[in-house]
């Protein structure tokens, strides 16, 4: 492959004292990043002396804004310690952008608050009109890029990091001046222009026409986009925007979808070039620890191996089923018990949950078995057909890959259900008059269903089950962040049996009864408290690894 010459540098100096190296000598390296006339980009380690490159003046147009596309890699010289805390900083505030995206609708004035106060605890950049901001932002840019390599190396690890990076971008477009916004795009190579004032008058009627919530009145203080169509599908589909000789006219408040859109897709096509160059940088024995832990120990538990497999029997499954399991796995649960067959889909995803909980390989076998059994299937065609791909799941055929149950991102995000299946999201891919029947059927109260509806409404979908769980157990607070159906279920279950935290007694869902307001207190700050534990800790651990 044909490279150009115009090569972009990150130098990363190596302190005295690290593994390997002598004290007496510290050792420079260049990571080159070269990017060729198909825009993959390929990274070389060589040794070299160079001295620190000096922005002076630049400073300022090196980051004209508080958010950026991050379209060019950094180029500069960092020493491994600076690299391996800004890619801790950075893993923590997504973390965070995670925990409040799950606990606090999203735009609200609580969520807002929170993650600014996050992100200039962290010290990265957050408001454009800032004094002396370089700092903050260049710290922004270079960590942005340090966990595309950790992060590239697996679609579950690319999803949940393309997810954080979009709920960030969204939050800091938000507080962005209007008066800046076209400058943004303009840097960020998006060529959609703000329309003059006698254009829009013009348009005026159709465009407050195919946006319902806009009236007359909010039209004349609001800026409205010329963006070509195909930019603009998402709204087109939904009947949401006013089309004219192929260009869409966007209100301000719609375009950050299709900011979102665009930063998605550069994103996700920058992970996977990343990814195909990765062995590169991998061959570096320094950065290959680090980039492994990063990528194990901050996407959450996986749930696979939680030390009480076989802790559970079969008959407490039916019990377990309305007490604990999220509504994903309920409805599972409920259709396997009604029809005694369950599609690839939910057989994956209930079947891998189960193993999670505590199923052993042998029980899962005969649950599966016994269910199919009562539809009338042969004991030998189960056997045959399906026996085989439970196993292939708990690791014992094929590759011997052992899987690990789904989360919530993923039920949500992949694999939609069809007709006749009953995998996936309730709140993510039911009718609402549905979704309303069976809560109905769960037994939550009126108010509380209506809540539920508006966060389904508002696509708050984590947040409307972690609701759920708060009506079922009878909490106000429920102290944690939704972020898996196995999660779900074991903080069920350490409220009904009376976990080791926990002063309520355990309680029916269909009988409510009031808790001391100090629970909450306790509940809501656990999270937070477990978070900061465990990223200090993580910490730790890195800088011990490294001072070896």
């Amino acid at each position: 492959m044909m490279w150009e010459k115009r090569t972009l540098n990150t130098r990363i100096q190596t302190l005295s004292g690290l593994r390997g190296y002598s004290s007496r000598a510290p050792r420079r390296f260049q990571l080159s990043l070269r990017r060729g006339a198909c825009g993959a980009t390929e990274m070389q380690f060589s040794g070299i002396h160079r001295k620190r490159l000096r922005l002076g003046e630049q400073k300022n147009a090196s980051y004209p804004h508080s958010l950026q596309f991050y379209l060019q890699p950094p180029s500069e010289n960092i020493s491994l310690i600076e690299f391996e805390n800004l890619a801790i900083d950075r893993v923590k505030l997504l973390k965070t952008v995670e925990n409040l995206g799950v606990s606090y609708v999203k735009g609200t004035e609580q969520y807002q608050s929170k993650l600014e106060a996050e992100i200039r605890k962290l010290k990265f950049s957050y408001r454009e009109n800032l004094e002396g901001e370089y700092e903050q932002r260049r710290r922004d840019h270079i960590s942005h890029f340090i966990l595309r390599l950790a992060y590239c190396q697996s679609e579950d690890l690319r999803r949940w990091f393309i997810q954080q990076e979009m709920d960030l971008l969204r939050f800091r477009f938000s507080i962005l001046p209007k008066d800046k916004i076209q400058s943004f795009l303009k840097d960020s190579h998006l060529h959609f222009e703000a329309i003059s004032d006698e254009e829009k008058v013009q348009r005026e009627q159709e465009i407050i026409a195919s946006s319902p919530s806009l009236s007359g009145t909010q039209l004349e203080l609001e800026s409205v986009y010329k963006i070509p169509f195909a930019d603009a599908l998402d709204l087109f589909r939904g009947r949401k925007v006013y089309l004219e000789d192929g260009f869409a006219f966007v209100p301000l408040k719609d375009i950050v979808a299709i900011i979102l859109n665009e930063f998605r897709a550069k994103l996700s096509k920058a992970l996977a070039l990343t990814a195909r160059s990765l062995p590169t940088v991998q061959s570096d024995e320094r950065l290959l620890p680090l980039l492994n832990h990063l990528s194990h120990s901050y996407t959450g538990q996986d749930y696979n191996t939680q030390g009480n497999t076989g802790k559970i029997s079969l008959d407490q499954i039916d019990s377990f089923s309305t007490k604990s399991f999220p509504p994903c796995m309920r409805q599972l649960h409920k259709a396997l018990r009604e029809n005694h067959h369950l599609r690839h889909g939910g057989r994956m995803q209930y079947g891998l949950f189960l193993k999670g909980i505590g199923l052993t390989l042998e029980q899962a076998l005969l649950f599966w078995k016994q269910e199919f059994i009562k539809g009338k299937m042969d004991p030998d065609k189960f056997d045959k057909c399906y026996s085989y791909n439970i196993r292939h799941s708990f690791g014992k055929e094929g590759k011997r890959t052992d899987y690990t149950p789904f989360s919530c991102m993923k039920i949500i995000l992949t694999n939609p259900p069809g007709q006749g299946d009953y995998h996936g999201c309730p709140f993510r891919h039911s009718d609402p008059e549905l979704l309303k029947q069976k809560l109905q059927s769960y037994k939550i109260s009126p108010g509380g269903i209506n809540q539920i509806l508006d966060l389904v409404k508002g696509t708050h979908y984590q947040v409307a089950c972690q609701k759920y769980f708060e009506m079922i157990h009878n909490v106000d607070d429920c102290g944690f962040s939704l972020s898996h159906p196995n999660q779900f279920f074991f903080e069920s279950q350490r409220l009904l049996t009376g976990g080791k935290d926990i002063r309520k007694e355990p309680v029916q869902p269909e009988t409510p009864q009031p808790k001391p307001s100090v629970q909450k207190n306790k509940d809501a700050s656990s999270a937070l408290a477990s978070l900061n534990s465990s990223m200090e800790m993580d910490m730790e651990d890195l800088e011990d690894y490294f001072s070896q």
